[in-house]
């Protein structure tokens, strides 16, 4: 029987959220997005609460934690790209909130300095998940799966620095 399960989740539109049971790589959620009537896509909280309540019924009983990457914006970012990024942020704090699943919030900068990947490229953090989670190698082993590289990172920075026990 699982004990704990992690979410990671980097909430972007290419984002992710990784799962861990027990601190061993489990699955990949792709955030799920729609197309725009106006261009471009959004991420769509039906499928992602679906594919949540999935993962609840694969580990009954598991003490649940998700870790959302925090978003902030980026030096030469638009002003139309922030506004879907925090907008994605949003929408899965929302569904995390509607499904009752407890989160915390960690900046870009504190997990990757635990990870040592401060001021590294993304392929940096794909690499390290992949030689830190063998497991996962064959979901991650395309340059665009960095979002999942990040997920599931933060879901490891979460467990190795005992976040769920800090909650309670």
């Amino acid at each position: 029987m699982t004990l704990r399960v992690t979410l990671g989740v980097d909430p972007g539109q290419t984002g992710a959220i990784a799962v861990l049971a027990d601190e061993v790589f489990s699955k990949f959620i792709d955030m799920p997005v729609l197309k725009r009537s106006a261009g471009g896509m959004h991420v769509d909280a039906v499928t992602l609460a679906a594919a949540l309540r999935g993962i609840f019924s694969s580990y009954p009983g598991a003490n649940v934690l998700a870790v959302l990457e925090e978003v902030a914006a980026r030096p030469g970012q638009g002003v139309s790209a922030m506004f879907r990024f925090g907008e994605s942020y949003g929408v899965v704090r929302g569904v995390l909130g509607a499904l009752g699943i407890p989160f915390m919030q960690v900046s870009p900068a504190v997990w990757k300095r635990n990870m040592q990947l401060l001021g590294k490229d993304k392929d940096c953090a794909r690499t390290y998940a992949i030689n830190r989670h063998p497991n996962a190698a064959p979901e991650l082993i395309r340059k665009k799966d960095v979002g999942r590289a990040d997920a599931l990172l933060i879901a490891t920075w979460a467990h190795n620095t005992e976040q769920a026990a800090r909650l309670k």
